[in-house]
């Protein structure tokens, strides 16, 4: 029997979803047959842009669509975020190379754990380190698609693992990392739903508390995961576009770069470092 699927079309404005899925934020989605699959939570899920319109489908009950919403930010109003950017000459150039990029409002879990295994490895391993993780330790996903998917493990399951089981996944020296991590939160030590309720930088130095967790790994989960507007991540390639674009003739220390970041960009300071990551990492490398 054909696998029932549930379907909706979702209005938008001013949003490019290839960029969005696609711009370093999350790791399990895959264009597969001129649609986005992936998954959100416990749901398969699939997505295709057509202009003003995204077409999406899923299996499971999609219980009103209101998780779809928010994991896309569709209820952000695109325009007036940018109207706070500082008027500089390289966030208008990234802004118009990547118009429509969306942040993206992910489970803190999934999140926290795929940016641990991010240390020091381009996107195409992390999402291979990732899909391992759930290959081996998810549970298989009803899906309409050709490829199995599986769910992202919890973090009870990853805990009950030993280190040598999770370096199977290719993840390395990060095994420990995620073991840790997990074990804590497991037991209590980290809350990660507390998070949302505290000031940013107290829910920076709670995330830092984790194994493998430094300021970039803790800056991205609050940023692609809570939607911390004060978290500015700061990876090569971020730091690496900040000193050419604002600083060609200098060389500005890292301490330098955070206080930068932390007083230029504005109360969507997150946002912007989406638009400059983006923009350096895809488009302005290739010129």
């Amino acid at each position: 029997m054909a696998t029932r699927c549930h379907r909706k079309s979702l209005r938008v404005h001013d949003y490019d979803l290839g960029a969005t899925l696609d711009s370093g934020q999350a790791f399990r989605w895959r264009f597969v047959d001129g649609e986005w699959q992936g998954t959100i939570g416990d749901r398969w899920t699939a997505l295709r842009q057509d202009g003003e319109t995204i077409h999406a489908r899923c299996v499971s009950d999609p219980r009103g669509w209101r998780w779809l919403r928010d994991y896309l930010c569709l209820d952000h109003d695109l325009s007036q975020i940018v109207s706070t950017f500082p008027d500089d000459e390289p966030l208008r150039v990234a802004v118009a190379a990547c118009r429509g990029l969306r942040l993206l409002k992910q489970d803190p879990w999934e999140c926290l754990a795929s940016f641990i295994c991010s240390s020091s490895k381009q996107i195409v391993q992390i999402r291979q380190i990732v899909a391992n993780l759930c290959d081996q330790y998810g549970i298989v996903l009803p899906a309409d698609s050709a490829c199995e998917w599986n769910s992202f493990p919890p973090a009870q399951k990853l805990a009950a693992c030993d280190e040598t089981e999770l370096r199977e996944c290719k993840m390395g020296y990060r095994a420990p990392y995620i073991l840790g991590s997990a074990q804590m939160i497991r037991d209590g030590e980290i809350d990660l739903d507390s998070l949302a309720e505290m000031h940013c930088a107290d829910a920076r130095r709670e995330l830092m508390r984790l194994p493998g967790v430094g300021r970039k790994v803790a800056d991205c989960v609050l940023l692609f995961a809570y939607g911390f507007q004060d978290a500015f991540p700061i990876d090569v390639w971020i730091g690496r576009g900040l000193r050419e674009l604002y600083f060609p003739r200098r060389k500005p220390t890292r301490k330098r770069l955070l206080e930068f970041t932390e007083n230029h960009f504005g109360p969507y300071a997150g946002y912007a470092q989406q638009y400059l990551f983006h923009y350096v990492r895809t488009i302005k490398e290739k010129t």
